[in-house]
C-alpha cells in the first residue's frame, strides 16, 4: 500500500479534497496487514481526532478502493473488509472469530467447467477458506458458532479494537 504522503498526491490526482480526516485514515491504514472494517479503522482515527465521523472513514475507504488502492471484502464476516494487500491473494476465515488471513498461493486448476460459463468472461478468482483458526480450536467455549454481527463484540477488553479490524485473541 502507498504512504499516507502518496495516497494525499493521488487524492489530490484525482480531484478529491484532502483533509486532515482522510490524512488521518492513511495513516491508520499504513502498515496494516490485516484486513479492517471500517468500523476498526474508525476505531484507530478517532484516537488522533475524536471528531471523525464513521461516514467520512467509509468514504475515504470507498474512495480508496474505488481507485485500486485497497480491495473492499464481503467475507460474511457482519461487516466489510477493507485489504491492503491488492495483489492476487486469498483468504483464510475464521467461522468463529471473523479473523482474516491472506493466502497467497496459486490454484491454476481451478475453472469453471465449459458448459456451465454461458459466455461468462471470467476475469478472476478469489477463493475463500472457511474453519476455524488455532486460537478457536483450542477455546473451550465453543457457544457462539459464528462471528459476530455487532462491531462492539470484537473490542479488545480496553475498549479498543484490534488495528485489523481482527478479533482478539487471549
Amino acid at each position: 500500500m502507498k504512504t499516507p504522503d502518496q495516497l494525499t498526491d493521488l487524492f489530490r490526482a484525482h480531484g478529491l479534497r484532502v483533509t486532515p480526516q482522510r490524512q488521518s485514515v492513511f495513516r491508520a491504514l499504513h502498515g496494516n496487514h490485516g484486513h479492517p472494517t471500517a468500523e476498526a479503522v474508525h476505531a484507530l482515527v478517532v484516537q488522533e481526532m475524536p471528531t471523525v465521523s464513521l461516514r467520512t472513514v467509509y468514504a475515504t475507504l470507498h474512495d480508496l478502493a474505488a481507485m485500486g488502492e485497497i480491495g473492499e471484502l464481503e467475507l460474511g464476516t457482519g461487516s466489510a473488509r477493507f485489504d491492503p494487500n491488492t495483489s492476487l491473494h486469498h483468504h483464510l476465515v475464521c467461522d468463529r472469530c471473523g479473523k482474516v488471513h491472506d493466502v497467497e498461493a496459486t490454484f491454476a486448476s481451478v475453472r469453471l467447467p465449459d458448459d456451465l460459463e454461458g459466455g461468462f468472461e471470467v476475469s478472476g478468482t478469489e477463493i475463500v477458506f472457511r474453519g476455524r483458526c488455532g486460537p478457536c480450536r483450542a477455546a473451550k467455549d465453543v457457544q457462539h458458532p459464528g462471528p459476530s454481527p455487532d462491531p462492539a463484540a470484537r473490542l479488545s477488553p480496553a475498549g479498543s479494537q484490534t488495528p485489523s479490524g481482527d478479533a482478539p485473541h487471549g
